[in-house]
């Protein structure tokens, strides 16, 4: 990224979100929406910021300022079940607010301009997964991602039961599920890096939300680019990468290239700077 960019790309981040949030507040006639959308990407840009005077921390700080802002206001405090249970029921009962905004801004067009950014920035189960031991993967890469679709499809059914059912109080049992999926995604998603020496294995494997995030990040504009002028052919890229991504393969259709979080791990670790968004 060029100095002129580099500068400008936290505003324009900044804006983007700001967009959105007067878009979605006037729209729905909601203050809620200028307020949530303001602080995340206030919070984004400023993370970028702060990554640019090279604060190591920068990443997390910004996944932890989202995340604990989903999960315990929006998810706790306010109830609001922003799992994907909580999507498919807002989407079953024809709701146009709450989690299938959050969805459909996210995770469902989002990643055509910032592919799956969601999964380095935001994500609150990845939040805490990020600060265990094995940042570089220590194994290759296992072929369980059919698990995520079995979740997501699991998910699914889960909820269009409660509907076919009539089970009553459906927002508390939403709630209910909201806390025990997380509880169980941390578990699942702790147990697994240690088990595999992976702290991404739970994103790779069981996370059924990469089901609506892989389609579109492949179409991303915002992706990590090499400049086979500058490329040493060394290799660091590939073996830092927490996703296993093919990084100086420019081709969208290159290895694992759906899976980029945008950690900027390998622009880091890259000797002849090659490597930009």
């Amino acid at each position: 990224m060029n100095k002129n960019r580099k500068r400008d790309f936290p505003l324009a981040l900044w804006l983007l979100f700001e967009t959105a949030a007067v878009i979605l507040w006037l729209a729905l006639d909601n203050l809620f929406y200028l307020l949530n959308f303001s602080y995340i990407g206030a919070c984004l840009s400023f993370g970028l910021l702060f990554y640019q005077k090279n604060i190591s921390c920068a990443r997390n700080l910004v996944q932890f300022a989202a995340g604990l802002y989903m999960l315990v206001y929006l998810g706790v405090l306010c109830r609001e079940n922003m799992q994907i249970e909580g999507f498919w029921y807002y989407l079953f009962l024809g709701v146009f607010e709450a989690a299938v905004i959050h969805y459909l801004a996210a995770k469902i067009l989002g990643p055509f301009f910032f592919g799956r950014g969601w999964c380095g920035y935001a994500c609150w189960t990845a939040m805490v997964l990020d600060l265990l031991p094995y940042k570089t993967p220590q194994r290759p890469r296992r072929k369980f991602q059919w698990i995520r679709y079995l979740v997501f499809l699991t998910s699914l059914l889960f909820v269009g039961a409660l509907f076919v059912l009539g089970v009553p109080n459906l927002e508390d049992v939403l709630f209910c599920s909201f806390l025990a999926g997380n509880l169980l995604y941390y578990a699942v998603g702790i147990a697994l890096a240690f088990a595999l020496k992976d702290n991404r294995a739970f994103c790779k494997y069981i996370c059924p939300v990469t089901v609506f995030l892989k389609p579109a990040s492949y179409f991303s504009l915002l992706r990590i680019k090499n400049d086979p002028q500058r490329c040493r052919s060394c290799g660091k890229c590939r073996q830092v990468c927490p996703m296993d991504v093919d990084v100086p393969d420019n081709r969208r259709s290159r290895r694992n290239g759906t899976e980029c979080i945008l950690c900027l791990r390998c622009v880091e670790e890259c000797p002849g700077k090659s490597l930009h968004l």
